[in-house]
């Protein structure tokens, strides 16, 4: 906003040097990182979170490439880009572990691009989700080791909506794969109108909630390489599977399903898991028969309408 200045009544030829030397002053440059609502604005994206610690606050992210990380360790933060799709945290990983490493109780997630996070223990995330509730909309996370890691918190909830998944996942590590979503073992997991794609190795959703819901999302296999299943509910888990869009690729790890139910061994019931209104084919190319769903308890998944491609067993008993 621009504001008049007032200058106080002095002599012109002093008046006139002030303002050429206002004129040639550097101009100041604008910090990276604003509290909305306030005038407190940081150089580094932790002196912004630890700004709002264990109380409540938006932390606005302006454009443009941000080498930088931070560590939320209470309190409820929303982290927004100041235009969606043009703030980038970018190459850097706090605790060897990701972008953001969210404990504390809540956090949102809007608008940003996360791209390039690597460590050495091939688990390099976007967001690395450790406790507490959050939700991720109209994001995109990129070239990393994996998009969105967390641990266990049966209390708490994610959700993602809207939001992109590129290039992620790896098995090069020696303590197995990365993905490009692994969840713990929370107590909801919700995955709205997003799109995976192009996968590097592992899973494109691999979770252990016992609540799933994973709804009119889109998994593109076509470009992946070395990649495993769609959807990994490693553990079993009830909820909703419905109106996604399914291509698996030519270059596969392991092709032998599009979704699979407690393949580690059965943590939670499946009864209540219904997967229906699904579109799943194959890339052309592709000549072995899969199976769009591997159940590996004697629950009964309820398996309705789907559109599958020849060649595409629509379940089995593993």
């Amino acid at each position: 906003m621009n504001r008049s200045i007032r200058f106080p009544l002095v002599a012109a030829a002093g008046l006139a040097a002030a303002l050429v030397a206002a004129a040639s002053a550097p101009a100041q440059p604008r910090a990276a990182y604003q509290i909305a609502g306030t005038n407190q604005t940081y150089w580094r994206l932790q002196e912004a979170v630890n700004a709002i610690g264990n109380g409540s606050g938006t932390i606005v992210i302006p454009a443009g490439r941000h080498a930088d990380c931070a560590v939320q360790s209470g309190g409820t933060i929303a982290y927004i880009a100041e235009v969606p799709g043009q703030s980038v945290l970018d190459g850097v990983a706090c605790e060897g572990k990701a972008a953001l490493v969210l404990r504390g109780r809540e956090a949102r997630v809007e608008g940003l691009v996360f791209a390039n996070i690597r460590v050495p223990d091939w688990n390099g995330a976007g967001i690395r989700l450790e406790q507490g509730n959050l939700v991720v909309s109209q994001s995109w996370f990129r070239d990393s080791q994996q998009g969105i890691l967390s641990a266990n918190d049966p209390a708490a909830s994610i959700t993602v909506d809207k939001s992109t998944f590129t290039r992620l996942g790896t098995c090069e590590g020696p303590g197995g794969c990365a993905h490009s979503l692994y969840l713990g073992d929370y107590g909801s997991v919700t995955i709205t109108r997003s799109r995976f794609e192009a996968g590097r190795g592992g899973h494109y959703v691999k979770s252990r909630a016992a609540q799933i819901a994973v709804l009119g999302c889109s998994f593109d296999d076509t470009s992946g390489r070395g990649t495993n299943y769609m959807i990994d509910l490693p553990g079993g888990a009830s909820g909703r599977i419905a109106n996604n869009w399914f291509v698996q690729g030519t270059n596969k790890e392991n092709h032998s399903a599009f979704i699979t139910v407690a393949p580690e061994g059965r943590q939670h019931s499946s009864a209540g898991l219904v997967i229906e209104g699904n579109d799943a084919r194959f890339a052309p190319g592709v000549e072995w028969p899969s199976t769009f769903v591997a159940n590996w308890t004697d629950d009964p998944v309820q398996i309705g309408q789907n559109r599958l491609a020849p060649k595409l067993k629509r379940d089995d008993r593993r």
